[in-house]
């Protein structure tokens, strides 16, 4: 008789656990669910930059699309992408396509990614677009970036910017000599060409945001 109350607690100590695994992965599902998909309208916002204006989509008069980048200066894959960064920008913002760059990190968390650090490594490596702070974390949540760096594609339309592309940059965060594809590019041109994109979302390789 004891073993048996022995045994039914342990089965009943299983199903308990069991469900609370199943509620704990339940709600990792959810929250991935969270944020932009493609074809959804990405709501604008004002953020500010390095050299302390405040930055929105709606200042872009003449952009035909975004590329909304969520980076930061302390990540090592972040870090190695910074040039790439730059040069979708010279190549895309004439274009009608510029670089938005978004630091999604709590500067209380991670030091070296505070308004000030940002400051510094943007002159370092003379970004040519904006590198905005997301104080207060509410834009990264929005668009449901959860890596940096983490990119969206967004069209501009009549309607709003419709996001086209999520994912990464390309194919080798390591060495951009061996990339085979250049998935933010392509997707780049297929949309100023009225082409499809494919493909439409890739796995954004990089550091957690803190």
């Amino acid at each position: 008789m004891k073993k048996t109350r022995i045994f039914g607690g342990v089965v009943l100590f299983l199903v308990v656990a069991a469900s609370f695994a199943m509620g704990l992965n339940n709600g990792g599902e959810h929250n991935m669910e969270e944020g932009y998909k493609v074809g959804d309208m990405a709501a604008d916002f004002s953020l500010k930059n390095v050299d302390g204006t405040m930055v929105s989509l709606s200042d872009f008069n003449t952009a035909k699309g975004f590329l909304v980048i969520f980076t930061c200066n302390t990540c090592p894959y972040a870090q190695a992408y910074e040039d790439r960064i730059i040069a979708l920008d010279a190549k895309y913002k004439p274009k009608g396509v510029p670089v938005i760059a978004i630091n999604p990190n709590n500067p209380s968390a991670k030091p070296g990614d505070s308004f000030a650090k940002m400051k510094e490594r943007a002159a370092e490596k003379g970004f040519t677009f904006p590198y905005l702070l997301d104080e207060g974390q509410n834009v990264y949540p929005q668009y449901g970036a959860t890596r940096t760096p983490h990119v969206f594609l967004l069209e501009k339309t009549v309607s709003g910017n419709r996001v086209k592309y999520i994912g990464a940059i390309d194919d080798n965060y390591q060495d951009a000599s061996q990339v085979d594809e250049t998935f933010v590019e392509n997707a780049v041109d297929a949309m100023l060409a009225g082409n499809e994109i494919n493909p439409k979302t890739t796995k954004a390789i990089g550091c957690g945001i803190k």
